[in-house]
């Protein structure tokens, strides 16, 4: 197990489920002042956070932040982590992750919208022009946490110091310890068709039950499987774990409707072995059935590295 204790500071990476979350994705533009700016920024995160943490007389307020592999080397001016990599196409022979622009993620989580609006609005007037943001999505918490297709979501979290040893860097990687992989991915779904399916057929897809969330039995080896037996990696070490903080999205108006997804994992490899298994089957060429309903337009990899480490990037 990992040993909190032993570790840098992480970031707020295993703090429980709010009702509202955003997603603020960015690449920094060209040039030399524009990445000096970012670094600035970047490191003085922290006090920004107390700014409007102070404010919520209502609730809590927290950021997370992870850093890109394309600006890894000149942002922070120190080796990446073992595992950094950017994130790579997954090709299936019918669904595809596609890989898109992503240098810093800003993983907000709030009880209200108001302090995650209040922070997005200081952290990018101080960005100013050294950044471009590609993509901003406000989450929300669905009912009993709840995905747009109606099912629980994140049912597999680990808690506690179990959470810890699945998402925390430890020993094996000593200049990132206490750092977080991250993995994020935005899907649409296509809910007239969803929708058109019974009921039945919605929960061997899931692998749960819709109603009360109860696990399906897995199906044989050379069966299709369900999305929940898909994204469980087990290896000779046994079950490798992930922490989802995943969120719906929508816009009703103009029949949008999607999730984001966002896991934190301790090894990345764990992350892409659970894309590989969705998207080109387990095995091949039977992939995860949900994608017949849910398209991915994003995809992105970032390191969320310990506070210290964080902080010390302008010094």
């Amino acid at each position: 197990m990992t040993d909190a204790s032993a570790l840098p500071q992480p970031q707020d990476v295993t703090r429980p489920l709010t009702r509202s979350a955003a997603f603020l994705v960015l690449t920094i533009n060209d040039g030399e002042e524009a990445m000096r700016t970012a670094r600035s920024v970047v490191a003085g995160t922290g006090d920004l956070i107390k700014d409007v943490r102070i404010r919520a007389t209502h609730g809590s307020f927290s950021c997370n932040v992870g850093i890109g592999h394309r600006v890894w080397d000149a942002l922070t001016r120190k080796p990446a982590p073992r595992e950094l990599a950017a994130f790579t196409e997954v090709k299936g022979a019918q669904h595809v992750a596609v890989a898109t622009p992503g240098d810093l993620l800003f993983h907000l989580r709030a009880d209200s919208m108001d302090l995650i609006v209040e922070f997005e609005k200081l952290l990018l007037e101080a960005f100013g022009d050294a950044v471009t943001a590609v993509d901003d999505v406000a989450g929300f918490r669905y009912f009993d946490t709840r995905d747009m297709l109606e099912f629980v979501d994140g049912t597999a979290n680990a808690i506690g110091t179990d959470a810890l040893h699945d998402t925390i860097v430890g020993q094996e990687d000593p200049a990132h310890a206490g750092g977080s992989y991250v993995i994020t991915q935005k899907y649409l779904h296509d809910l007239g068709s969803w929708r058109s399916q019974p009921t039945q057929v919605q929960e061997a897809v899931i692998g749960r039950t819709k109603f009360d969330n109860v696990e399906l039995p897995d199906a044989e080896a050379d069966q299709q499987k369900a999305h929940k037996t898909l994204c469980t990696v087990t290896d000779a070490d046994g079950e490798h774990d992930i922490l989802r903080d995943n969120m719906p999205f929508a816009t009703p108006g103009k029949g949008e409707y999607g999730t984001f997804f966002i896991g934190y994992s301790r090894h990345l490899w764990v992350m892409q072995e659970m894309l590989q298994r969705m998207f080109v089957g387990a095995p091949p060429p039977l992939h995860d059935r949900i994608l017949d309903y849910s398209t991915a337009v994003t995809g992105c990899t970032f390191f969320v590295p310990s506070l210290p480490f964080l902080a010390g990037l302008d010094g």
